[in-house]
């Protein structure tokens, strides 16, 4: 079955509307998905319905940010009620920690000299498809290429808005295992999101591991979208020793970018899939 657990829609930081990401999915053989917006479920309704009318699996999905050891981590949560009150209560604090995020940003580059890049991320994002989300990274980027303050979505991570730089903004995210905790009250699946993208070294991503395990965490995204082979190999050493489930997804964002949707690197067949465990379908509850 060709499964993708992890993808973006213009909820968050996509360039497709959920519908249209769906039908995307759909044209290249996906059949069973799950929409993972950041810190939001505003996409999961308009997802659910674009995949029954395609006879497709919907798997409820999300992905929180949260802390751990200083570091910016995402927990990718699946299967669960959208109206789970823990997740629910903790969407709301990070849509609000999201706007306060994004006006800093804005301040950070004004006083550099390019202002108005709020509401110009913002106009951008409405162009991809209006959300009550703030404007992500991605949309100041693109502001700034629109603007002329620089060529490209490279340039303006490198120069300002990438790790370290003036406008990566920090928010009080919640801890690693509180966001767990909330995973796991809302009768979620819980897997951690691509832990080889970040920039640990391998003790302290063995540290992370051991302590995600211990909040109560599950599965490991083993595969995330076309990753280099030898990071698959490692991961999959990590999830057999650890004894986890395996987790698997493209990761996409939108056409032309790093990954393409239902397309990654295979799973080893000898662990064991998370997605097997899942339900797949719930009663449907406006959020």
């Amino acid at each position: 079955m060709n499964v993708d657990l992890h993808c973006h829609s213009t909820a968050s930081d996509g360039a497709l509307a959920p519908t249209a990401l769906v039908a995307r999915a759909h044209e290249r053989g996906v059949q069973m998905l799950s929409l993972t917006d950041h810190d939001t479920l505003d996409g999961q309704l308009e997802a659910h319905a674009a995949t029954q009318a395609l006879g497709m699996r919907w798997v409820s999905g999300i992905e929180l940010s949260c802390t751990w050891a200083g570091a910016t981590i995402h927990i990718l949560g699946y299967d669960f009620a959208l109206d789970a009150p823990p997740l629910v209560a903790a969407v709301k604090a990070l849509h609000d920690g999201r706007w306060l995020r994004a006006e800093e940003i804005s301040r950070r580059l004004a006083a550099k000299g390019m202002p108005g890049t709020l509401e110009g991320a913002r106009a951008i994002q409405k162009t991809l498809g209006d959300s009550e989300n703030a404007p992500a990274r991605p949309h100041f980027a693109d502001f700034l290429i629109q603007a002329g303050y620089v060529k490209d979505r490279p340039e303006a991570f490198r120069k300002w808005l990438g790790a370290g730089k003036l406008g990566d903004v920090k928010l009080h995210w919640p801890t690693l295992d509180d966001t767990v905790e909330t995973l796991r009250q809302s009768d979620a699946w819980v897997s951690l999101a691509h832990p080889m993208h970040y920039d640990l070294t391998r003790s302290k991503r063995r540290r992370l591991i051991a302590d995600y395990i211990q909040a109560g965490g599950q599965a490991l995204e083993v595969v995330n979208g076309m990753m280099p082979a030898e990071q698959v190999g490692t991961m999959s050493i990590l999830t057999r020793e650890f004894g986890l489930l395996a987790s698997a997804g493209s990761d996409f964002h939108g056409p032309g970018t790093w990954s393409e949707i239902g397309v990654y690197r295979p799973l080893p067949e000898d662990l064991p899939p998370l997605w097997r465990r899942f339900k797949h379908e719930q009663p449907i509850a406006a959020v």
